[in-house]
């Protein structure tokens, strides 16, 4: 979607200061914000992609003035609410000091402390097992799509109708566009794409520069 978190390419906010020695974490709260959005996840109720969709809603506004956690405890927040799971009234009830009784979430898997460790390096939750063959091979120029669409899209503004070149093959993958919308997984192959600079930003960018860009198939065409 066309929204306040796609910026790639924007100009006019400032230069992006590097904290030197920058700790995982900023604040405690931050760290229990990534453990229960983890945890969270584990419940089977939603996928990667749908979490990245909830945090884009964010209003535009909000987004650009708050920090990165707080996007993740925004898009949270909405899942639980819209899977029926936590009600906006118990958020706030909660936020007062009242906590209720905790409510029971059916077929839901249950994350333990033991089973951190070993469940994150097992994920595999966008990586595909069938068996699709690929549009495009190594070397192949390409185009991208022009779309603007409503939903979730992992082709981000400044490359759309960009001409670029397949530079590796990651193999198959879960298709984000379909899967963040609720639209099913559309296995296919993920590309690592090179586009030359003055592609994307014009004659003034230097001629030196590539970027490298992972689309889907459904993101391309042939060139």
């Amino acid at each position: 979607m066309n929204g306040g978190h796609d910026l790639g390419g924007m100009h006019g906010f400032g230069p992006v200061d590097i904290e030197r020695d920058e700790p995982v974490f900023h604040h405690e709260w931050e760290r229990r914000a990534f453990a229960i959005t983890l945890a969270a996840g584990f419940l089977g109720k939603w996928n990667i992609d749908q979490s990245r969709f909830a945090r884009e809603q964010m209003p535009p506004a909000e987004y650009l003035a708050t920090t990165y956690y707080e996007h993740w405890l925004f898009g949270l927040e909405k899942l639980l609410h819209d899977q029926d799971l936590v009600s906006r009234d118990e958020v706030a009830a909660r936020l007062l000091g009242r906590v209720g009784a905790a409510r029971p979430v059916a077929d839901a898997r249950k994350l333990k402390v033991e089973d951190v460790e070993p469940a994150l390096r097992r994920s595999r939750a966008s990586k595909a097992d069938e068996d699709v063959a690929p549009r495009y091979r190594v070397g192949d120029r390409v185009l991208t799509r022009n779309i603007h669409p409503l939903g979730h899209t992992r082709l981000p503004r400044y490359a759309r109708g960009k001409r670029g070149v397949v530079a590796i093959d990651h193999g198959v993958w879960v298709f984000p566009d379909t899967a963040g919308n609720g639209l099913g997984r559309k296995p296919q192959h993920c590309y690592s794409v090179r586009f030359e600079a003055r592609e994307l930003w014009g004659d003034a960018a230097t001629s030196r520069d590539a970027i490298y860009i992972d689309l889907w198939d459904d993101h391309l065409e042939p060139a």
